[in-house]
């Protein structure tokens, strides 16, 4: 398993530039909103929209908390880390899940949270690192998107038939966007919250190992090998872990968040899932799928003064003329 952290750095918005200009990432998807650009991702394992050559379906993780009579969610949570090149706010998140052991028609989750947590790094004895203080938490709502809307969607997609039905892509327009740092390692944590009279599983489905992420932070994907029929095994950072969640609605983070019992995930050794274990090969550390997106339309203010320089340069130019 990856045991390795990343130094804060920032190489800023031209490594994107550069990147798209090389055609790196063209199985991207579409952008959720004009005027917002990918600065991360890891597709998900089974989407034939990313990668028809996979025959994995993947599995999901467990990431639902529901409401008890003390008005708090409580559940399962799934959270993986994450560092990217790009210092702007986080405006769009991106991800993938089913609903685990549901029917054909499950019922929906209407609200999820997210939040954005620092980076406990593993210690020197060993062990593993995990999520640590909150940074920016928030619950988005089921509906249409515009900027800042603090809604989602969620959308079929296809994908190999697995163990957890029908495959979901979600789109999130954060109302608080993640002011994030580039080259600075984050945990981002997405949990379904469900009501008494909703008591549907939702999980995070996993990553797309055999795809590399052109957008990770320095150094990059590590490439760990191949699994059993001779893809190759790409992971960033250290494993995804679960553990368990208390969410408590009106109170401001932190305190409203209460996270214990970190576990690292692994992915399936069952090898008509997630492609490892039919030739003992030992399933490495688990990513799971979700991308983020950054506005790159100027500040008003910077707009307006692009606006003022370009009419002075004009006036200077008819005064030379004159």
């Amino acid at each position: 398993m990856s045991r390795r952290q990343i130094q804060p750095g920032s190489i800023g918005f031209m490594t994107i530039a550069s990147l798209a200009s090389l055609g790196i990432g063209s199985y991207a998807s579409a952008q959720p909103l004009p005027g917002e650009s990918l600065k991360f991702q890891q597709l998900p394992l089974g989407g034939l929209l990313t990668n028809a050559a996979s025959v994995y379906p993947g599995h999901d993780e467990l990431s639902t908390a529901s409401l008890n009579t003390a008005q708090q969610f409580t559940g399962t949570f799934a959270a993986d880390d994450f560092s990217d090149n790009v210092t702007s706010p986080v405006v769009d998140v991106q991800w993938w899940g089913s609903y685990i052991n549901s029917s054909a028609a499950p019922g929906k989750v209407q609200d999820f949270l997210i939040s954005f947590e620092s980076d406990v790094p593993a210690g020197p004895a060993g062990g593993f690192s995990h999520p640590g203080s909150v940074l920016s938490s928030q619950v988005v709502a089921a509906g249409a998107l515009a900027p800042a809307s603090g809604t989602f969607t969620e959308a079929p997609v296809p994908s190999v038939p697995g163990p957890d039905g029908q495959l979901y892509q979600y789109n999130a327009e954060l109302a608080a966007p993640f002011p994030e740092q580039a080259g600075v390692t984050y945990w981002l944590k997405i949990v379904a919250l469900t009501g008494p009279n909703n008591p549907t599983e939702w999980g995070w489905h996993n990553r797309d190992y055999t795809q590399l992420d052109p957008y990770a932070a320095a150094p990059g994907d590590s490439l760990l090998g191949t699994n059993d029929i001779g893809q190759p095994v790409y992971h960033y950072l250290d494993d995804a872990v679960t553990g368990s969640v208390t969410y408590t609605p009106g109170i401001p983070p932190p305190q409203n968040l209460i996270e214990t019992g970190f576990t690292p995930l692994l992915y399936s050794s069952n090898p008509s899932i997630d492609g490892f274990g039919a030739t003992g090969v030992i399933p490495p550390s688990e990513d799971l799928a979700f991308s983020l997106y950054y506005s790159n339309v100027p500040e008003p203010t910077t707009a307006g003064l692009v606006v003022v320089s370009g009419v002075g340069i004009l006036a200077r130019r008819r005064r030379r003329i004159n």
